[in-house]
């Protein structure tokens, strides 16, 4: 192909012609400040989740809607905010975004009650599902030469993988020395100077061609991810249990749902997740892995802060610093795993990964109502964070491997999807467990207190039997993904396409 026939490929593909964007480098930083806000919103809500529990009344069953009704929606709906972003136009559903999720921020962030915050982080994850991949979108136009994709994807993986840690930090800071409130309110400021920005700054490009949507399986697969969070939820509840027929009426509901979801994938012209993307084993046992380290990650994270809190008596902000390590060791091991992913390939590193992870999970079940944080806690931690980084590096290779360059967006968004569905799931899983156990531990222990210190004790005891039940299955789902990886992963090194990884990574 010659070098005019190949330009003329690029501009009917992108909608933008003419070389390099002129100011694609501000265009970056914009882009950057809106990934951002939908990064940290996953975790700055976990610092804040105690206090808007007890300021909303919301129930142990039901607290973990705060976390999994975003995730929910941003999983649920991620390919479909893909789609929509390449043929709609990627700025003008990039300011969409912005502006859904600001209003959706503003809604929870003066939500009344528990059922209003969970309808505003519903709607945060809808706009950040078109918010999200019209950002990569758009830096993928915006930088067409590699080494300078190179860096700006360099960039935008720092915000992914710094976000988290920013996140516990300003939820702390904004839950302890203002309200939590303004854990959601915070994004309306930053969604405004963005919006401002990208007006002037951001050009627009669409895709050309086949423009219909598979919006029949976006909410079929939605509703069936959610019937099986809302059966977990009710298995919570005392008065229902795993075995209340409106426990399996949910579940069975969504587990149908999702079958209907396959039959449609199966059919349509456009599905929203083409069956053939899965269907490959290297790619089919990275998107199971995906899923199960999302499950034991996220929904441990959510009782390792309420631990913190509840338990040690930790301020917001102490618990954001203290949550740290996981971070920190994530950032270590994913920059180690890029040096060693060429040399050894994914599969040995899709292995000890998980491993390193679920015997540091493992370990946080012996907490305590005294537990050291720089003997015990601290140490769990760092080692959890350095399982999961040598662990989402080849992820991301791995969800490239031979993907003809038509579905190349839709097999990395199927990626980050399944992590986030398998994070809703594994939530709403581990709360129902943990609040099982708590629940189970005071009815067999609080007759027996004979002072209101006794009964204190007895409801700290409880929720430590909780979180440590919740912490094993965590450690049992990671262990998991460590035998998928080994059964199913049989790609060579050789076959690993690192530079592409790099540019679809997110």
């Amino acid at each position: 192909m010659t070098a005019a026939a190949e330009t003329s490929t690029v501009e009917r593909a992108t909608g933008i012609s003419g070389g390099p964007h002129p100011q694609r480098w501000v265009a970056l930083g914009v882009i950057a400040i809106a990934q951002l806000m939908v990064v940290l919103d996953a975790t700055i809500v976990n610092i804040a989740l105690p206090s808007a529990q007890k300021a909303l009344d919301i129930s142990d069953a039901d607290r973990q809607w705060v976390v999994t009704a975003y995730t929910l929606a941003f999983g649920g709906l991620l390919l479909l905010g893909g789609r929509i972003a390449d043929y709609w136009g990627r700025k003008r559903t990039f300011m969409v975004g912005a502006i859904g999720f600001a209003a959706a921020s503003a809604l929870g962030g003066l939500a009344t009650s528990g059922a209003m915050l969970f309808a505003a982080r519903a709607l945060q994850g809808a706009f950040g599902a078109l918010l999200a991949p019209a950002s990569l979108a758009l830096l993928t136009v915006l930088f067409t030469e590699a080494r300078e994709r190179a860096k700006a994807f360099a960039v935008y993986g720092a915000i992914a993988g710094g976000g988290s840690a920013v996140g516990l930090l300003l939820g702390g800071v904004l839950t302890e020395y203002a309200n939590w409130r303004w854990c959601l309110l915070v994004n309306i400021p930053v969604a405004l100077v963005a919006l401002a920005l990208a007006i002037p700054l951001v050009p627009e490009s669409r895709a050309h061609g086949e423009t219909s949507y598979d919006v029949p399986g976006a909410i079929v697969v939605t509703l069936g991810l959610a019937s099986l969070v809302y059966g977990f939820t009710e298995a919570a509840k005392p008065a229902e249990g795993w075995g209340s027929p409106t426990t399996l009426a949910f579940i069975g509901g969504g587990l149908a749902l999702l079958v209907v979801f396959v039959i449609i994938q199966a059919r349509v012209r456009n599905p929203l997740l083409p069956l053939r993307i899965v269907a490959d084993r290297n790619r089919g046992g990275a998107y199971i892995t995906s899923a199960l380290v999302g499950a034991g990650l996220l929904g441990a994270f959510l009782f390792l802060i309420l631990y913190l809190q509840n338990v040690l008596g930790y301020t917001p902000l102490k618990a954001g610093l203290a949550a740290l390590p996981v971070t920190v060791g994530v950032l270590i091991s994913a920059g180690v795993a890029s040096n060693l992913l060429p040399r050894i390939g994914a599969k040995p590193l899709m292995i000890v990964g998980p491993i390193l992870a679920a015997g540091a999970m493992f370990s946080l079940r012996f907490i305590g109502l005294d537990t050291s944080f720089w003997v015990h806690l601290m140490p769990a931690e760092l080692f959890l964070g350095l399982g999961l980084g040598f662990t989402f590096v080849p992820l991301s290779s791995l969800a490239l491997v031979g993907v003809p360059e038509h579905d190349a967006g839709a097999a990395s968004a199927a990626l980050n999807a399944t992590q986030q569905v398998g994070g809703s799931l594994g939530t709403a899983l581990l709360n129902t467990i943990a609040t099982s156990a708590i629940t189970a531990y005071a009815v067999a222990h609080l007759p027996s207190a004979t002072s209101p210190q006794d009964g204190q004790k007895i409801g700290l005891l409880a929720q430590i039997d909780g979180y440590s039940s919740a912490f094993t299955w965590a450690s049992v789902m990671l262990l998991a993904a460590a035998v998928v990886a080994a059964v199913l992963i049989q790609v060579r090194k050789e076959d690993l396409p690192v530079d592409g990884a790099v540019a679809h990574a997110g």
